[in-house]
């Protein structure tokens, strides 16, 4: 890892202390140096599968959205079934969503709704593991990570679009059921594999929370002094320190993997992609100013440059009690923000070759319950359901305009095309042209497939 220090005791001529100038080498939060990925993917890239240019931008709804309150209301089932919410039409003849997504009603002819996905299991730790990675593994009670996630797999295959920016991005920081990078992590495909959290200050940020979402502090060229993560340290006069750095010879002595540490942190390119404030005011205002929104916005910004794998987290989605108004702002902000992205990737002709796909750990129960009583909380909400759920998909250059199986009257389980998660995740995949038969060794020296079981949906591709 590379350290730059002043002479001051306290801070350089660009402003920076000299406890901690610059931390240039060091990616994410995991300990692993810029300069140690680098040395990792050069090591790797003989093996490596051609590259493809498509890329990825998963909307992760932390806690497990309802299905009935989102993509597959049923308006004709009883009212402890259909819920406190109507149905709408939709662009997509045929389909109906719940009121709460009117926005996103509107793009439904350019989606993919799979109405019958299912892993039987209602444990928040089992159900991401399984969504994220293909596999069953973590539980309540053991909550390791058991398995690479989907994102660290095609961040190893696909590596970055474009050289100097991230191949794999979480906004504001990739996370599942709390743990970071929990199963969007790397696992035994080593910490270069991890996201890179961009705005860890603002880690879990809730749909209706008033902070004002800027670009990230490590990529700011100039302004007041901010906190930034916990080990990338890239203070806001970052222009000044290029040019001290650059006079000192330090990065001629460097090697050739720690230059480019230094070059890509320092990049105009990659603060460039971070840099929302730049967006024009247009398409800023399109997408709002719900902290959710905002991120989907540079989650835009990031595969336009050359990002291959986002995630978006938005948490907060276990509503096991006041459904009703607990799950409004929480819609609202994902409705724009989804309706937002597939328009905007639609208009710059980048919808075929990015896939936005939008899903959590499992569903929520048919039936409402009565809400939590043992905490004195009596306004109805859904429990966890792994039994059925939807993932909706767009673009990617998939078969979308389309829905994809059915459940039952009541919502409770598949009855038509049912589908598991390695299949969501062979789709991916099918996607970014890699083969889910690809083997990795574990941390005992096993050769273990990306999966073992699953194919690519057959209606969508």
């Amino acid at each position: 890892m590379l350290r730059v220090s002043g002479t001051d005791p306290s801070t350089n001529c660009a402003g920076l202390s000299r406890r901690t100038v610059l931390h240039a080498g060091v990616l994410g939060f995991t300990g692993l140096s810029l300069a140690d990925l680098l040395r990792s993917r050069a090591a790797q890239a003989a093996n490596a599968v051609p590259r493809k240019s498509n890329s990825v931008i998963l909307i992760w709804l932390d806690g497990g959205p309802s299905q009935f309150e989102t993509y597959d209301p049923k308006p004709e089932a009883p009212v402890e079934v259909r819920g406190p919410y109507a149905a709408v039409e939709t662009s997509l003849s045929g389909a109906r969503f719940s009121e709460t997504l009117p926005l996103s009603a509107k793009w439904a002819h350019k989606m993919a709704l799979v109405r019958s996905v299912y892993h039987n299991n209602g444990d928040h730790f089992a159900g991401a593991h399984c969504m994220l990675t293909g596999r069953f593994g973590a539980t309540g009670a053991d909550k390791d990570q058991k398995y690479p996630s989907v994102g660290s797999y095609i961040s190893r295959l696909r590596g970055p679009n474009r050289p100097g920016i991230p191949a794999y991005v979480g906004v504001p920081a990739a996370e599942s059921v709390y743990l970071y990078p929990g199963y969007q992590g790397a696992s035994y495909l080593g910490a270069a594999y991890n996201p890179f959290d961009a705005d860890w200050d603002h880690k879990y940020i809730g749909a209706a929370a008033k902070t004002k979402i800027q670009t990230p502090p490590m990529f700011r060229a100039s302004g007041s002094r901010g906190r930034v993560s916990r080990r990338v340290r890239l203070l806001d006069r970052v222009d000044n320190l290029a040019r001290e750095v650059d006079r000192s010879g330090m990065i001629a002595g460097a090697d050739q993997y720690t230059r480019q540490a230094i070059e890509i942190v320092m990049s105009s390119e990659i603060r460039e992609a971070f840099d929302i404030d730049s967006e024009p005011a247009a398409i800023a205002e399109r997408y709002g100013e719900s902290p959710w929104c905002r991120y989907t916005l540079m989650a835009r910004r990031l595969v336009e440059r050359g990002a291959t794998f986002v995630t978006v987290d938005m948490p907060h989605w276990d509503d096991h009690d006041n459904i009703k108004e607990g799950i409004r702002p929480k819609c609202a902000a994902m409705d724009r923000a989804v309706a937002s992205l597939i328009q905007d990737l639609h208009e710059r002709g980048m919808l075929d070759s990015t896939l936005v796909v939008v899903m959590g750990e499992f569903g929520r129960t048919p039936k409402l319950n009565k809400g939590l009583p043992d905490l004195n909380r009596h306004v109805p909400g859904r429990d966890h359901w792994g039994q059925s759920m939807t993932v909706m998909m767009a673009g990617g250059g998939l078969r979308t305009g389309q829905v994809v199986g059915a459940t039952n009257a009541l919502g409770e389980h598949p009855i038509e095309s049912p589908y598991r998660p390695e299949d969501v995740l062979a789709t991916i995949y099918h996607v970014m042209g890699i083969d889910p038969n690809t083997e990795f060794h574990d941390r005992v020296g096993r050769p273990v497939p990306i999966l073992t079981t699953g194919a690519p949906i057959r209606e969508l591709v």
